[in-house]
Formats: structure tokens, sequence, C-alpha cells
């Protein structure tokens, strides 16, 4: 029986060997990694220390805010008795400043994203006159900033008669010219031409294959138009304040800009831990939105994912 020794291979003189070739590749990486980790770390410092300062504010007296180091918790604690004086201030005003706040931003993201789907479809998968003009409008309204149409809106919503009512902050909302160019771009490659014309040639109807077919695989873009909506109609302020006289049809964000007035003007009702109240009121308005986020980021991120990619 023969035995074949193997034979190494040569190595030129100005090649590494590769344990030192790996080596270097390991070290070149090291130093590309660490501008970057430290990039992050400050994007990271940059985001979460906001939100730290709102979490250690809300356990402090209007008193310590002013007094004690604002990255540090105080020497007495008292954030449950804040945020059940927050909820009781006012005859318990501020729940339903928040039970506004998520019918108004609810009501919205979900019926936004419902005619964003419906429009984005219809201009992904339909050929009409004045097709292209119509999206470019649409790109158009992208670039309008919301409040250069607050006060026409106002207009408008004065002459109809829906000033001072919820639909005055529901309605405006449910118009998304980001959503449907999101929408648009999603359907022409999550929704398959050959499905569709199969669901035609089985003798489906237009508004049947959108409901029971287009909607299903549109589901993750539906998710993150929801998202965006959410957070804008939460957010919103200058609307509603131009829209609402009654604070008790109110949003959390110009509920608590009433507080934050009483308390630097010292007006009737304001109690002399009310700038307390409006930092705990901040820190509990955000808490569903991280909820929200938490939620639905798997859905939120898969259709990014497929909407970015070429079937």
């Amino acid at each position: 029986m023969t035995t074949v020794t193997p034979v190494p291979s040569p190595v030129s003189p100005g090649h590494p060997l590769p344990a030192e070739a790996h080596a270097r590749r390991r070290s070149s990486a090291r130093r590309r990694s660490t501008p970057l980790t430290i990039a992050m770390l400050a994007v990271l410092a940059y985001f979460l220390l906001p939100l730290f300062w709102l979490l250690v504010a809300s356990t402090k007296s209007t008193q310590d805010l002013f007094n004690s180091f604002g990255l540090w918790f105080s020497h007495a604690p008292r954030l449950l008795s804040n945020i059940h004086a927050t909820f009781t201030q006012d005859d318990g005003v501020f729940g339903r400043w928040l039970l506004n706040t998520v019918m108004y931003a609810g009501v919205s993201a979900l019926g936004a994203a419902l005619l964003a789907a419906a429009a984005g479809y219809g201009f992904a998968k339909y050929r009409f006159r004045g097709h292209g003009a119509a999206f470019n409008l649409v790109l158009g309204a992208v670039m309008i900033p919301t409040t250069a149409l607050a006060i026409p809106t106002y207009l408008l919503f004065a002459k109809a008669g829906l000033v001072n009512t919820p639909w005055a902050v529901i309605l405006p909302s449910l118009i998304s010219p980001f959503g449907l160019y999101l929408m648009r771009i999603y359907a022409e490659d999550a929704v398959p031409d050959s499905l569709v014309e199969a669901a035609r040639m089985d003798g489906a109807g237009e508004l049947r294959i959108f409901v029971t077919i287009a909607l299903r695989l549109l589901a993750p873009g539906l998710v993150t138009v929801i998202l965006f909506t959410l957070v804008a109609t939460w957010n919103n302020y200058f609307l509603p304040l131009i829209m609402l006289n009654d604070p008790n049809l109110y949003p959390i964000t110009v509920g608590l800009s009433s507080w934050a007035a009483q308390a630097q003007n010292g007006g009737a009702g304001a109690s002399s831990d009310m700038l307390a109240l409006v930092v705990t009121g901040s820190l509990i308005s955000i808490i569903p939105l991280v909820l929200a986020f938490l939620l639905l980021q798997r859905y939120w991120q898969s259709g990014l994912a497929t909407g970015g990619v070429k079937q």
C-alpha cells in the first residue's frame, strides 16, 4: 500500500502566512469598528439622556427640580405621589386628556393607513389618465409643512361647523401623503401582478381582490404607516391648539401646555407642584408610544425590509 504525503503549498516571500493574515484582518476590523462604536454610543446617549432625565425629574418635587442634580434622583423620590397628583389634578382631567389622545391617534392612524393602502395600491396597479401628474402632486404635498395648512384648515372647518369637535383633529390627520407614497412603493413589489390577474380570471372583483388579497400582503407596510401616523398625531400640538377650545377635548400635548402656562404664571388652579405634574404627565404620555413600538416593531422591520427588496 502506497502512502501519499501531502506537499505543503509554497508561500511567496512577500505573502503573509494564513494565521498572520487572519490576525491582520481582525486588527484592521477592530480599528475600523472603534469610530463606529463611538459614534453609535454618542447617538444612543443623544436619544436616551432626555428620556433618563424625564424619568429622574418625574421623581422630584418642583423645588427639587431646581435644587438637585438634574441627572440623578433626589434624597426623597416621590414618583408614585406625583403620578397620583397628576391624575387627580383638576378633577382628573389628565385621564380625559389621555383618553382623548388615544382616540385621536388611534382612529387617525388606522384611517390614514387604510386610505394610504387603497390609494397606494391604486397608483401601483392601475394606469389612468393623469396618473403621473396625480402622483407628482402627492410628492409635492409631502414637502408642505402641516403648520402651513393649519389656518386654511381651520377656516374650512369653521365653515362646516366642525371646530371644537373631535373631527377637527381626526379628519385632517387621515390624509398622509408620505404614507400614500410609502404604500405605493411597497405595493409595487409586495403584490405580484400575476396574483392579481389570477384573481381576476377566477371572477373576483377589484374590491374583493384588494380586501382579501392585497391588504394581507400589504400588512407590514400598513403597520409602518400606522406607527408613523400614530406618532405624528400623538405629538400634534398646533392643530388641536387652534381647533379646540374646550379643555375636556384637549389632547395631552395641549393639556400639559396649559398646565405649564399655569405653573409659569400662577393662574387659577395652579399648585406649588404644578411643574412637577407637567414633567410626570410628559413621562406618562410617552409610555403608550414606547409600548406601541415594542409590540409592532417586528412587523415594522419586516415591512421596511420587504419593501426595500426587489422580488
